[in-house]
């Protein structure tokens, strides 16, 4: 229960409490922290997305549950928390992919878009009668020949990884990259490490139907979604 002189700053999102925070960005957050979780990680060859997709009823079809997004042919997207909101990035970073195609006649650069979507993002604490995105992204992709993985947050904010994760199993996946990772490994063994964590994180509750992976091989610079035979591949390995 807050005490009742937060409670007119906790119902706007352009009023700063007197201890200089915004509460509907941290509960923005907090909507990102209760969601599956999602790891990325950068191998010497190419980066790796991968999501606990969470199925909560055997009535559900694991296929109809969608978190990882490719943007453009060179860039892929996890996203943790509010799907919808996650649907409305996904939709406008597909946009200033193509616009940068018309204007330009190249791909965008991943710094570019992942600074695009957040500003885009910082707009909504600015202004009244809208709130922030309840979702945080995993951006990865390859620009001029170098892999990169950046985080996004509600607030805007905007950060570069060689491994992290979002969701409600971060915690856990960041004390697996911190202990394990290796920025020599390759595509393979980041993939086996970031079901460890994705193992950690979800207290060994995975299994091929739930777990998706994304992949983009440093020297084709083409992202894809890994098909259930290979997901399987990986998951018998990383269980034996």
């Amino acid at each position: 229960m807050q005490p009742q002189y937060q409670m007119g700053y906790d119902r706007a999102i352009t009023v700063f409490s007197p201890d200089g925070r915004l509460y509907q960005v941290e509960y923005a957050r907090e909507a990102v922290k209760r969601g599956t979780t999602a790891v990325g990680i950068k191998a010497k060859d190419g980066v790796v997305l991968i999501v606990d997709k969470r199925v909560s009823s055997k009535l559900l079809e694991p296929s109809s549950i969608e978190k990882i997004f490719k943007i453009d042919e060179h860039i892929g997207v996890a996203s943790s928390g509010l799907v919808g909101d996650a649907r409305a990035l996904v939709d406008r970073a597909r946009i200033e992919c193509q616009i940068n195609r018309v204007s330009y006649d190249e791909r965008i650069e991943v710094e570019a878009l992942a600074k695009k979507l957040c500003d885009h993002m910082q707009t909504l604490t600015q202004y009244g009668g809208i709130r922030p995105y309840g979702t945080a992204l995993l951006i990865a992709g390859v620009s001029d020949g170098e892999c990169r993985l950046f985080e996004t947050d509600p607030s805007g904010t905007l950060l570069e990884y060689k491994a992290t994760g979002i969701g409600i199993g971060r915690p856990a996946a960041m004390k697996v990259f911190e202990e394990e990772y290796n920025a020599e490994m390759e595509i393979k063994d980041v993939i086996l490490l970031g079901l460890k964590a994705l193992h950690s994180a979800t207290e060994g509750k995975f299994d091929v139907d739930t777990v998706e992976i994304g992949v983009i091989v440093k020297d084709k610079a083409v992202f894809r979604k890994m098909t259930k035979e290979e997901v399987a591949a990986f998951v018998e390995q990383f269980k034996q």
